[in-house]
């Protein structure tokens, strides 16, 4: 999956690169191009670079309610230090 996730995104930077060029020279269909490389960022690369990112965690640890019972606890140990 890594490697794949780099020639994709080699490949996507190479066709910006490409239509970046190709619109300096004045050519119109260079936006067309450009607009596809970054379709393919937005729906490709990224969906398959946090599914690689996300696929082996613990997604209990990433909600909100761990982080409000530790704010409380947080909270409380300040509420006795001042008081």
């Amino acid at each position: 999956m890594k490697y794949i996730i780099t020639v994709i995104l080699i490949a996507i930077l190479g066709g910006l690169g490409y239509g970046f060029y190709v619109k300096s020279s004045g050519n119109p269909k260079a936006d067309v191009v450009i607009g596809i490389c970054v379709l393919a960022i937005a729906f490709i690369f990224m969906p398959l670079f946090i599914y690689h990112r996300y696929k082996n965690k613990n997604i209990e640890d990433f909600k909100f309610d761990n982080y409000r019972k530790d704010l409380e606890e947080h909270l409380e140990k300040e509420k006795k230090k001042d008081g």
